[in-house]
Protein backbone atom coordinates (compact mmCIF):
# COMPACT_ATOMS: atom_id res chain seq x y z
CA UNK A 1 0.00 0.00 0.00
CA UNK A 2 1.45 3.66 -0.73
CA UNK A 3 3.10 5.34 1.95
CA UNK A 4 1.97 8.79 0.76
CA UNK A 5 -1.21 9.14 3.36
CA UNK A 6 2.14 9.18 6.20
CA UNK A 7 3.33 12.04 4.33
CA UNK A 8 0.45 13.79 3.61
CA UNK A 9 0.30 17.65 5.37
CA UNK A 10 -1.96 18.04 8.27
CA UNK A 11 -3.37 21.24 9.42
CA UNK A 12 -4.94 22.48 12.59
CA UNK A 13 -5.58 26.29 13.47
CA UNK A 14 -1.94 27.51 13.56
CA UNK A 15 -0.43 23.90 13.05
CA UNK A 16 1.16 22.82 10.04
CA UNK A 17 2.89 20.24 9.93
CA UNK A 18 4.54 18.43 6.57
CA UNK A 19 3.69 15.37 7.56
CA UNK A 20 1.91 12.61 9.39
CA UNK A 21 4.37 11.25 11.02
CA UNK A 22 4.91 12.21 14.89
CA UNK A 23 7.75 11.74 17.49
CA UNK A 24 6.33 9.64 20.26
CA UNK A 25 7.87 11.35 23.77
CA UNK A 26 10.13 8.59 25.02
CA UNK A 27 12.52 9.23 27.91
CA UNK A 28 16.36 9.39 27.61
CA UNK A 29 17.90 10.67 30.81
CA UNK A 30 20.46 12.67 28.77
CA UNK A 31 19.91 16.31 30.29
CA UNK A 32 22.51 16.62 33.39
CA UNK A 33 21.33 19.45 35.77
CA UNK A 34 17.91 19.34 33.68
CA UNK A 35 19.28 21.34 31.09
CA UNK A 36 19.21 20.32 27.03
CA UNK A 37 22.70 20.53 25.71
CA UNK A 38 24.37 19.77 22.15
CA UNK A 39 23.13 16.32 21.69
CA UNK A 40 19.36 16.72 22.83
CA UNK A 41 19.98 19.49 20.28
CA UNK A 42 21.23 17.36 17.25
CA UNK A 43 19.08 14.05 18.73
CA UNK A 44 16.06 16.34 17.70
CA UNK A 45 17.11 17.99 14.66
CA UNK A 46 18.19 14.62 12.91
CA UNK A 47 14.58 13.60 13.05
CA UNK A 48 12.84 16.34 11.74
CA UNK A 49 16.06 16.43 9.09
CA UNK A 50 14.37 13.21 7.86
CA UNK A 51 11.06 13.78 7.44
CA UNK A 52 9.47 13.99 11.24
CA UNK A 53 6.47 16.34 10.80
CA UNK A 54 5.84 16.44 14.63
CA UNK A 55 8.16 15.54 17.51
CA UNK A 56 6.59 15.40 20.87
CA UNK A 57 9.74 15.67 23.34
CA UNK A 58 10.90 13.42 25.88
CA UNK A 59 8.88 14.15 29.35
CA UNK A 60 10.02 17.60 30.82
CA UNK A 61 9.44 18.66 34.41
CA UNK A 62 7.15 21.67 35.12
CA UNK A 63 8.31 23.93 37.77
CA UNK A 64 6.90 21.61 41.11
CA UNK A 65 9.35 20.78 43.84
CA UNK A 66 7.94 17.21 43.77
CA UNK A 67 7.42 16.56 39.65
CA UNK A 68 10.69 14.33 38.75
CA UNK A 69 10.87 10.94 39.24
CA UNK A 70 14.23 10.02 37.33
CA UNK A 71 17.92 11.30 37.34
CA UNK A 72 18.96 13.47 34.24
CA UNK A 73 15.62 14.06 33.17
CA UNK A 74 15.13 17.85 31.28
CA UNK A 75 13.51 20.38 32.65
CA UNK A 76 10.61 23.49 30.96
CA UNK A 77 11.03 26.05 34.40
CA UNK A 78 14.43 27.71 34.98
CA UNK A 79 16.56 29.69 32.69
CA UNK A 80 18.82 27.80 31.49
CA UNK A 81 17.02 24.82 30.49
CA UNK A 82 14.40 27.47 28.86
CA UNK A 83 17.62 28.39 26.83
CA UNK A 84 18.75 24.87 26.11
CA UNK A 85 15.03 24.32 24.52
CA UNK A 86 15.07 27.71 22.66
CA UNK A 87 17.76 26.12 20.83
CA UNK A 88 16.02 22.68 19.93
CA UNK A 89 13.29 24.61 18.61
CA UNK A 90 15.59 26.53 16.59
CA UNK A 91 17.28 23.34 14.88
CA UNK A 92 13.67 22.11 14.78
CA UNK A 93 12.03 24.43 12.72
CA UNK A 94 15.72 24.75 10.59
CA UNK A 95 14.28 21.56 8.92
CA UNK A 96 11.21 22.40 8.74
CA UNK A 97 10.06 20.61 11.31
CA UNK A 98 7.54 20.84 14.26
CA UNK A 99 7.79 20.55 17.85
CA UNK A 100 5.92 20.62 20.97
CA UNK A 101 6.96 19.89 25.00
CA UNK A 102 5.53 17.12 26.48
CA UNK A 103 4.89 18.80 30.33
CA UNK A 104 4.97 16.05 32.85
CA UNK A 105 4.61 15.48 36.69
CA UNK A 106 5.30 11.81 37.71
CA UNK A 107 3.00 12.36 41.04
CA UNK A 108 3.61 9.15 43.26
CA UNK A 109 5.99 7.68 41.16
CA UNK A 110 8.41 10.15 42.42
CA UNK A 111 11.18 8.29 45.35
CA UNK A 112 12.72 10.19 48.14
CA UNK A 113 15.96 11.00 47.15
CA UNK A 114 15.30 11.85 44.19
CA UNK A 115 16.72 15.22 42.22
CA UNK A 116 16.71 17.71 42.31
CA UNK A 117 15.50 18.10 46.33
CA UNK A 118 16.39 14.33 47.72
CA UNK A 119 13.93 15.40 50.52
CA UNK A 120 11.38 15.83 48.97
CA UNK A 121 8.21 12.70 48.75
CA UNK A 122 5.74 11.51 45.83
CA UNK A 123 3.16 14.31 45.88
CA UNK A 124 -0.67 12.34 44.69
CA UNK A 125 -4.12 12.31 44.88
CA UNK A 126 -4.49 10.45 48.58
CA UNK A 127 -1.66 9.87 51.35
CA UNK A 128 0.61 6.98 51.21
CA UNK A 129 2.67 5.68 54.51
CA UNK A 130 5.30 3.38 55.01
CA UNK A 131 7.32 2.27 57.92
CA UNK A 132 5.96 5.62 59.68
CA UNK A 133 7.11 7.93 57.17
CA UNK A 134 4.93 9.78 54.49
CA UNK A 135 6.04 8.39 50.99
CA UNK A 136 3.33 9.93 48.97
CA UNK A 137 2.27 13.67 50.23
CA UNK A 138 -1.51 13.67 49.86
CA UNK A 139 -2.27 17.16 47.89
CA UNK A 140 -4.07 19.78 49.52
CA UNK A 141 -6.18 21.85 47.22
CA UNK A 142 -3.55 24.72 47.87
CA UNK A 143 -1.15 21.90 46.57
CA UNK A 144 -3.85 21.40 43.59
CA UNK A 145 -3.66 24.88 42.65
CA UNK A 146 0.55 25.30 42.47
CA UNK A 147 0.41 22.27 40.31
CA UNK A 148 -2.17 23.53 38.08
CA UNK A 149 0.23 27.18 38.00
CA UNK A 150 3.24 25.10 37.36
CA UNK A 151 1.47 23.64 33.95
CA UNK A 152 0.09 27.03 32.83
CA UNK A 153 3.67 28.45 33.86
CA UNK A 154 5.31 26.10 31.34
CA UNK A 155 2.76 26.54 28.63
CA UNK A 156 3.43 29.87 28.39
CA UNK A 157 7.11 29.29 28.15
CA UNK A 158 6.36 27.23 25.30
CA UNK A 159 4.54 29.34 23.47
CA UNK A 160 7.22 32.28 24.62
CA UNK A 161 10.15 30.22 22.97
CA UNK A 162 8.55 29.15 19.89
CA UNK A 163 6.95 25.68 20.83
CA UNK A 164 4.60 25.04 18.41
CA UNK A 165 2.22 23.61 20.99
CA UNK A 166 2.08 21.71 24.26
CA UNK A 167 1.33 18.15 25.50
CA UNK A 168 0.01 17.39 28.72
CA UNK A 169 0.95 14.06 29.80
CA UNK A 170 -2.30 12.52 31.53
CA UNK A 171 -1.75 8.88 31.15
CA UNK A 172 0.46 6.09 32.37
CA UNK A 173 0.03 5.93 35.98
CA UNK A 174 1.74 9.55 36.68
CA UNK A 175 0.23 12.36 38.41
CA UNK A 176 -2.65 13.66 36.25
CA UNK A 177 -3.58 9.91 35.49
CA UNK A 178 -3.56 9.09 39.46
CA UNK A 179 -6.24 11.21 40.14
CA UNK A 180 -8.16 9.77 36.93
CA UNK A 181 -7.85 6.41 38.33
CA UNK A 182 -9.61 4.60 40.98
CA UNK A 183 -6.78 2.43 42.62
CA UNK A 184 -5.31 5.63 43.14
CA UNK A 185 -7.23 8.36 43.67
CA UNK A 186 -9.19 7.67 47.29
CA UNK A 187 -10.52 11.23 47.85
CA UNK A 188 -13.13 12.26 49.49
CA UNK A 189 -13.33 15.92 48.12
CA UNK A 190 -14.49 17.11 44.70
CA UNK A 191 -11.51 15.80 42.86
CA UNK A 192 -12.34 12.47 44.52
CA UNK A 193 -15.65 9.75 43.92
CA UNK A 194 -17.09 8.92 40.83
CA UNK A 195 -15.24 9.00 37.23
CA UNK A 196 -16.36 12.59 36.29
CA UNK A 197 -14.76 14.47 39.56
CA UNK A 198 -11.77 12.28 39.35
CA UNK A 199 -11.65 14.35 36.01
CA UNK A 200 -11.60 17.90 37.66
CA UNK A 201 -7.79 18.15 38.56
CA UNK A 202 -7.68 17.73 34.72
CA UNK A 203 -9.99 19.73 33.18
CA UNK A 204 -9.35 22.42 36.32
CA UNK A 205 -5.68 21.70 34.53
CA UNK A 206 -6.17 22.24 31.15
CA UNK A 207 -8.44 25.22 31.22
CA UNK A 208 -5.68 27.06 32.99
CA UNK A 209 -3.08 26.00 30.30
CA UNK A 210 -5.58 27.31 27.75
CA UNK A 211 -6.19 30.53 29.40
CA UNK A 212 -2.49 30.90 29.77
CA UNK A 213 -1.79 30.95 26.19
CA UNK A 214 -4.97 31.61 24.95
CA UNK A 215 -7.07 30.73 21.72
CA UNK A 216 -5.57 29.11 18.55
CA UNK A 217 -1.99 27.64 20.65
CA UNK A 218 -2.49 23.67 20.20
CA UNK A 219 -3.08 21.61 23.05
CA UNK A 220 -2.31 18.18 23.13
CA UNK A 221 -3.84 15.64 25.49
CA UNK A 222 -1.59 12.19 26.18
CA UNK A 223 -4.34 9.59 28.29
CA UNK A 224 -3.96 5.72 28.46
CA UNK A 225 -6.29 2.78 29.57
CA UNK A 226 -2.99 1.08 30.89
CA UNK A 227 -0.85 2.10 33.49
CA UNK A 228 2.63 1.59 34.77
CA UNK A 229 1.18 -0.35 38.23
CA UNK A 230 -1.24 -2.50 36.50
CA UNK A 231 -0.96 -3.28 31.76
CA UNK A 232 -4.66 -4.91 31.75
CA UNK A 233 -6.52 -1.55 34.12
CA UNK A 234 -9.23 -0.15 31.79
CA UNK A 235 -10.62 3.54 33.20
CA UNK A 236 -13.64 2.96 30.71
CA UNK A 237 -15.47 -0.33 29.55
CA UNK A 238 -17.66 0.85 26.83
CA UNK A 239 -17.46 3.42 23.97
CA UNK A 240 -20.21 5.85 25.82
CA UNK A 241 -18.27 5.76 29.38
CA UNK A 242 -15.11 6.72 26.99
CA UNK A 243 -17.35 10.03 25.29
CA UNK A 244 -18.40 11.15 28.41
CA UNK A 245 -14.95 11.42 29.95
CA UNK A 246 -13.38 12.97 26.64
CA UNK A 247 -15.56 15.24 26.10
CA UNK A 248 -15.67 17.38 29.53
CA UNK A 249 -11.80 17.37 28.52
CA UNK A 250 -12.34 18.71 24.65
CA UNK A 251 -14.56 21.26 26.16
CA UNK A 252 -11.87 22.70 28.50
CA UNK A 253 -9.32 22.72 25.47
CA UNK A 254 -7.73 19.84 24.46
CA UNK A 255 -7.15 20.22 20.39
CA UNK A 256 -5.37 17.01 20.06
CA UNK A 257 -5.33 13.58 21.91
CA UNK A 258 -3.10 11.65 21.52
CA UNK A 259 -3.97 8.09 22.44
CA UNK A 260 -1.82 5.44 24.38
CA UNK A 261 -1.71 1.92 23.53
CA UNK A 262 0.90 -0.89 23.38
CA UNK A 263 -0.35 -2.23 20.39
CA UNK A 264 -1.82 0.48 17.66
CA UNK A 265 -3.50 -2.71 15.64
CA UNK A 266 -5.84 -3.87 18.52
CA UNK A 267 -9.50 -2.93 18.75
CA UNK A 268 -10.63 -1.03 22.07
CA UNK A 269 -13.67 -2.64 22.48
CA UNK A 270 -15.59 -5.96 21.08
CA UNK A 271 -18.16 -5.00 18.39
CA UNK A 272 -16.13 -2.83 16.20
CA UNK A 273 -12.55 -2.57 14.77
CA UNK A 274 -11.27 0.87 15.80
CA UNK A 275 -8.64 1.44 18.41
CA UNK A 276 -8.95 4.12 21.14
CA UNK A 277 -7.64 6.81 18.71
CA UNK A 278 -10.31 5.80 16.40
CA UNK A 279 -13.01 6.05 18.90
CA UNK A 280 -11.65 9.25 20.78
CA UNK A 281 -11.76 10.84 17.24
CA UNK A 282 -15.16 9.68 16.60
CA UNK A 283 -16.56 10.41 20.00
CA UNK A 284 -15.20 13.82 20.06
CA UNK A 285 -14.73 15.23 16.57
CA UNK A 286 -11.36 16.05 17.42
CA UNK A 287 -7.42 14.95 15.64
CA UNK A 288 -6.36 11.85 17.02
CA UNK A 289 -2.89 10.39 17.22
CA UNK A 290 -2.26 7.00 17.40
CA UNK A 291 0.64 5.06 18.89
CA UNK A 292 1.84 1.52 19.97
CA UNK A 293 4.72 -0.73 18.19
CA UNK A 294 4.41 1.17 14.91
CA UNK A 295 6.65 -0.13 12.25
CA UNK A 296 7.92 -3.29 14.77
CA UNK A 297 6.90 -6.96 15.47
CA UNK A 298 6.79 -6.51 19.03
CA UNK A 299 5.46 -4.23 21.86
CA UNK A 300 7.84 -2.27 24.34
CA UNK A 301 7.42 -4.82 27.36
CA UNK A 302 7.84 -7.93 25.75
CA UNK A 303 11.57 -5.45 25.15
CA UNK A 304 11.45 -4.66 28.86
CA UNK A 305 10.72 -8.63 30.06
CA UNK A 306 13.94 -9.95 27.29
CA UNK A 307 16.38 -7.60 27.50
CA UNK A 308 18.13 -9.90 24.67
CA UNK A 309 14.57 -9.72 22.60
CA UNK A 310 15.17 -7.70 19.30
CA UNK A 311 12.32 -6.25 17.67
CA UNK A 312 12.11 -6.47 13.83
CA UNK A 313 10.68 -4.25 11.49
CA UNK A 314 7.73 -4.67 10.47
CA UNK A 315 4.93 -4.31 7.41
CA UNK A 316 2.75 -0.68 7.57
CA UNK A 317 -0.27 -2.31 5.83
CA UNK A 318 -2.61 -2.40 8.60
CA UNK A 319 -1.34 1.09 9.47
CA UNK A 320 -2.01 3.23 6.37
CA UNK A 321 -5.31 1.26 5.95
CA UNK A 322 -6.59 2.77 8.82
CA UNK A 323 -4.50 5.66 8.21
CA UNK A 324 -6.45 6.08 4.91
CA UNK A 325 -9.99 5.30 6.46
CA UNK A 326 -9.42 8.08 8.41
CA UNK A 327 -9.48 6.30 11.73
CA UNK A 328 -7.22 8.74 13.10
CA UNK A 329 -5.14 11.44 11.56
CA UNK A 330 -1.72 11.39 13.06
CA UNK A 331 0.84 8.93 13.38
CA UNK A 332 3.49 8.31 16.79
CA UNK A 333 6.20 6.42 15.77
CA UNK A 334 8.54 5.44 19.39
CA UNK A 335 11.35 2.75 19.30
CA UNK A 336 11.14 2.61 15.71
CA UNK A 337 12.39 6.12 15.17
CA UNK A 338 14.54 5.94 18.69
CA UNK A 339 16.97 3.64 17.61
CA UNK A 340 16.52 4.81 13.54
CA UNK A 341 16.63 8.45 13.00
CA UNK A 342 16.31 8.11 9.40
CA UNK A 343 13.22 6.09 10.10
CA UNK A 344 10.67 8.82 8.30
CA UNK A 345 12.83 9.18 5.36
CA UNK A 346 13.40 5.15 4.79
CA UNK A 347 9.79 4.80 4.44
CA UNK A 348 8.92 7.84 2.43
CA UNK A 349 11.71 6.06 -0.05
CA UNK A 350 11.11 2.50 -0.18
CA UNK A 351 13.83 1.14 1.36
CA UNK A 352 12.09 -0.82 4.70
CA UNK A 353 15.53 -3.34 4.61
CA UNK A 354 17.89 -0.27 5.36
CA UNK A 355 15.49 0.17 8.69
CA UNK A 356 17.28 -0.66 11.49
CA UNK A 357 15.87 -3.07 14.17
CA UNK A 358 15.30 -2.38 17.82
CA UNK A 359 17.39 -4.37 20.41
CA UNK A 360 19.38 -2.77 23.54
CA UNK A 361 22.46 -3.16 21.50
CA UNK A 362 21.04 -0.18 19.47
CA UNK A 363 19.91 1.80 22.51
CA UNK A 364 23.51 1.96 23.74
CA UNK A 365 24.76 3.80 20.43
CA UNK A 366 21.65 6.35 20.18
CA UNK A 367 21.91 9.48 18.53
Amino acid sequence: MPVKALFKPFHLGTLELPTRVVMAPMTRSFSPGGVPNSKVIEYYRRRAAAGVGLIITEGTTVGHKASNGYPNVPHFYGEAALAGWKKVVDAVHAEGGKIVPQLWHVGSVRRIGTEPDASVPGYGPSEKIKNDQVVVHGMSKQDIQDVIAAFAQAAKDAQSIGMDGVEIHGAHGYLIDQFFWEGSNQRTDEYGGDLANRSRFAIELIQAVRAAVGEGFPIIFRFSQWKQQDYTARLVQTPQALGEFLKPLADAGVDIFHCSTRRFWEPEFDGSELNLAGWARKLTGKPTITVGSVGLDGEFLQFMVNTDKVAQPASLEKLLERLNNDEFDLVAVGRALLVDPDWAQKVRDGREADILPFSREALMTLV
